[in-house]
């Protein structure tokens, strides 16, 4: 293992989708609700206020105006009484078809309504209703018609008199209010924005600095080795007082668990490693004995009965394919606790070949060929182990392929990596033990043909995992693409340019 700490990138608190953003939109949503209902309210209350005051208004007027109205002046005179307002409107209109008009103005200028305004106000209904109207080049006006008797050329005949204030007073008092609550509203969304986005960043840095530690465990590799979960949520953001501080609590216990059981998983390991260097190590003198023993027999074999002689020659044959057997499980458990690599230059392209040659000399019932760059590939490795990859996949793709099958071994060039690739025309690998070729004791002899007769073709099931725990231990990689009528293995090694990384 490295002693390079994960790079833990932290997002915006504030990003889309996260739960600061939605927070934030969800308390200025309210906030602007509220506002807006708040003056709304205010605004409904304002203007009832105000119309209730300038509907007593319009009674004064009307009252001063039937007080005054006796002056012989109509309409006019009326308009005379103290404390009339500017804009005071008076029409009286007789049953004869007669009528007169007014409006009040500075200096007590009372010039007379336009005549489209004076037949909106004749149209009204003398029942003593307020009501709110839109005049003619006047604007707003609020008014109220009642039966009356006008006098006209000094006869007097029934009809009804208009009198009318304006709602301008009214009308710009509700647009200034209107104006002041969109501006304290907007203030008040903004402010909210601001003071939410700082106090909703300081609530949740406890909650990010959970997210972080849980990205820092979950880039570590805990599949294989000695791992050490380094690694807590603080003690201030554990506090059990909080939500927040349960969630890191709990955290925190589930991540002891996960170093327990990380640690007795590997001393498990590591006593099951030992177990198999002890054993294949004191395996190794017996199965030399048993095999020099029986070949001491081939001198008098031919004086022993043929099923004696024939069971001597199996319990060699099997003596021989334990040892191989053993010197396997010795080597992936060297490569295990560590593997003692002598890194060098190593020339693939000769390297390859050779091992061609030796796959070619054991396997002359196959078809061989190479494919090789003009320039010679120097990778750093161990030539002894590489040799052995190489060898291995080759002697792979001879036991679990028929006679007459193509194999092909070629060496490309791809950034800073060399690439070893062998490939076969047989019969594939079936998709179910794919991704387990590489593990320990698998074998596909249910699709893969053995070559019968052949050493290689008493495979043990550990070629494939030898090749890749030496691959690994040259900090490279392998992997291996299969269907019916093409097998391919590829290793990808660093170049020799390329400053190797310290061995774990």
């Amino acid at each position: 293992m490295t002693d390079t700490q994960p790079v833990v990138t932290t997002p915006s608190p504030f990003g889309r989708g996260t739960l600061g953003r939605k927070l934030i939109l969800r308390v200025v949503l309210l906030v602007a609700a509220v506002a807006i209902l708040l003056s709304s309210a205010t605004t409904l209350a304002t203007r009832q206020l105000l119309m209730g005051q300038l509907d007593r208004q319009l009674d004064t007027v009307t009252d001063r105006y039937r007080n005054g109205a006796g002056d012989g002046d109509g309409p006019r005179g009326g308009l005379l009484q103290p404390g009339q307002p500017i804009g005071t409107i008076v029409a009286a209109f007789a049953n004869n078809g007669t009528s007169d008009s007014a409006i009040l103005e500075e200096r007590g200028q009372r010039p007379k309504l336009s005549p489209e305004a004076v037949t909106q106000l004749k149209r009204l209904d003398p029942d003593g209703t307020k009501s709110s109207i839109t005049l003619e080049d006047l604007g707003r006006y609020r008014v109220v018609a009642y039966g009356a008797t006008i006098i006209s050329d000094g006869v007097p005949a029934p009809g009804f008199v208009v009198v009318g204030v304006a709602l301008f007073p009214v009308d710009h008092t509700l647009t200034q209010l209107v104006g002041v609550e969109i501006a304290l509203s907007l203030l008040a969304v903004g402010g909210i924005a601001l003071v939410g986005r700082s106090l909703v960043k300081n609530s949740l840095r406890p909650l990010n600095r959970m997210a972080a530690t849980a990205q820092q465990v979950s880039r570590l590799q805990l599949d294989r080795g000695e791992v050490a979960l380094a690694v807590r949520v603080p003690a201030e953001d554990a506090n059990p007082a909080s939500e927040v501080g349960r969630v890191g609590q709990a955290f925190n216990h589930m991540l002891n668990n996960v170093d327990g059981a990380l640690a007795a998983r590997q001393a498990s390991e590591m006593k099951v490693r030992q177990f198999v260097a002890d054993a294949s190590h004191e395996l190794r003198n017996p199965l030399a004995a048993i095999r020099g023993y029986a070949e001491l027999t081939r001198r008098q074999r031919d004086q022993v009965p043929e099923e004696t002689a024939y069971a001597m020659t199996r319990i060699e044959s099997e003596a021989e394919r334990m040892s191989a057997l053993v010197e396997d499980l010795l080597l992936l458990a060297r490569l295990d606790s560590g593997p003692a690599l002598d890194l060098r230059p190593v020339d693939l392209t000769e390297l390859v070949i050779n091992a061609a040659s030796d796959a070619r000399a054991a396997g002359p019932e196959h078809v061989w060929s190479l494919r090789l760059p003009e320039e010679p590939v120097t990778a750093f490795g161990d030539e002894h182990r590489l040799h052995q990859v190489v060898a291995n996949l080759l002697a792979n793709a001879r036991t679990h392929t028929p006679p007459g099958t193509k194999v092909e071994t070629g060496i490309s060039l791809d950034g800073d990596d060399a690439v070893i690739t062998v490939t076969d025309d047989g019969p594939g690998i079936p998709p179910e033990i794919l991704d387990q070729v590489f593990e320990r004791f698998t074998r596909a002899d249910t699709s893969r043909v053995r070559s019968a007769g052949s050493v290689s073709g008493r495979s043990t099931g550990l070629g494939l995992a030898i090749v890749a725990a030496v691959v690994e231990a040259h900090h490279g990689t392998v992997a291996v693409d299969s269907e019916p009528g093409r097998t391919e293995f590829q290793i990808r090694l660093p170049l020799a340019h390329t400053p190797p990384r310290p061995a774990d």
